[in-house]
């Protein structure tokens, strides 16, 4: 690659500016950032919406002119390698990356959207842009009720930051318990209770049917329809003024499959990162690797700077990632810190390490197979989760159950 290569990198997020970063000098980067706020780190959102940051300190270090925000690319020519934006112009590359992030789900929910598609009724929200995060800034407060539909990480997250604010929250949950991809029955009941203790009303096994919603002028831009409540499967009505869909997201892949890439549950990628088309790469969200999707801004990072090195000549390539999951859930000076990795579920012939720990509300759990770690769940003490992941990342060998416990205790990262 040489500086006078035209790169178009489609997505001004975490995935693309790092990747624009690490690439620096060695071509004529553009990115194109459909938002038009400055670029900012997605994770820090919630935190936002909590209050206990500024939007200002959520934002990525600038990335000059190569950003160009507020374009929406509409278009991949292949033939011609050109990139067609919403505002009429277009953009030559020798080398197209697409980083184009994932959208919320929107659930199949009565009332959600009027017949033929539309607006969100005023008050529904989703938790996945700036916008979204200033909106239900803007409309949370003491008195306010707001209903959380889903459990995941996502869902967790925006409970506790709109219940920071002094909205009335309840969390609906269809799953048995909260954030069941990630955490056991044991730190998800730890969970419960942080939650539950922040004034956080949760109901699991618990499915929404519908939205109710009223009509009012007030709310024209949403097809004049205010939310008013949430209805579950049992009949059962929830008032809200505020409903956030927290129910997952979904890769962006409409631009690939209308050029004709290959598609799967993602834009599918080698270990180059190129697509079915060798001058186009996809990485992040979007990005399907060995029949994976990621969905988290580790594994976003370690894609960017591998397409980067690649581009550069490095033949390293990508191999995939081992991701972590990590959470601060605060509230009222009992903060709650969170770690997962890997499987923490055990099969037959597993053998499991617990370590708990009710009066100061700590949990660890790992779960080794053979003599290597598969899996882990930290809670309320973080001091050992880098001893673990590198251990766990590495899949180096272990004598257990000595070196776990090692691993385990306060001492174990030293």
């Amino acid at each position: 690659m040489t500086s006078q290569q035209r790169v178009v990198v489609i997505g001004g997020g975490l995935a693309g500016l790092r990747f624009a970063a690490r690439l620096g000098p060695a071509a004529a980067v553009t990115v194109l950032g459909e938002e038009p706020h400055a670029p900012y780190n997605r994770v820090l959102l919630a935190e936002v919406l909590a209050g206990r940051y500024g939007a200002d300190v959520a934002a990525l270090p600038d990335p000059g002119p190569a950003l160009r925000r507020g374009v929406r690319a509409v278009r991949i020519d292949r033939a011609g390698r050109r990139v067609h934006c919403d505002d009429g112009t277009a953009h030559a590359y020798d080398v197209l990356v697409l980083a184009t992030g994932s959208n919320p789900v929107l659930p199949a929910l009565r009332g959600l959207l009027r017949p033929g598609g539309g607006e969100l009724p005023a008050g529904v929200h989703a938790f996945r842009t700036m916008d979204d995060c200033l909106a239900l800034g803007a409309a949370a407060g003491p008195g306010v009720r707001a209903v959380v539909i889903g459990g995941g990480l996502l869902g967790v997250s925006a409970a506790r930051a709109l219940a920071a604010r002094g909205a009335h929250v309840v969390l609906a949950q269809q799953a048995q318990r909260l954030m069941e991809r990630q955490l056991d029955a044991d730190a998800s009941a730890l969970l419960h209770a942080h939650l539950t203790a922040l004034g956080v009303e949760i109901h699991t096994e618990c499915r929404v049917r519908g939205l109710t919603t009223t009509d009012t002028p007030s709310a024209a831009p949403s097809g004049h329809r205010r939310v008013s409540g949430v209805e579950l499967a049992d009949g059962y009505r929830l008032a809200a003024d505020i409903v956030v869909l927290a129910c997952g997201v979904r890769p962006r892949t409409g631009l690939a499959q209308a050029a004709g890439l290959e598609v799967r549950k993602g834009v599918v990628v080698d270990d180059r990162l190129r697509t079915s088309d060798p001058a186009v790469h996809a990485i992040g969200d979007c990005a399907e690797h060995a029949g994976r999707l990621y969905g988290l801004a580790g594994p976003a990072l370690e894609q960017a700077d591998a397409l980067a090195a690649t581009l550069t000549g490095s033949p390293a390539g990508y191999t995939g990632t081992r991701a972590l999951t990590r959470l601060t859930l605060g509230g009222a000076g009992r903060p709650l810190d969170l770690a997962a990795f890997g499987d923490p579920t055990p099969l037959p012939g597993d053998d499991v390490v617990r370590l708990a720990d009710a009066t100061r509300r700590t949990y660890r759990k790992v779960v080794l197979r053979g003599d290597r770690l598969v899996g882990g769940v930290l809670l309320g003490e973080l001091s050992t989760v880098g001893a673990l992941a590198r251990t766990w990342e590495g899949d180096e060998p272990l004598d257990a159950p000595y070196d776990m416990f090692h691993l385990l205790t306060d001492d174990g990262g030293h």
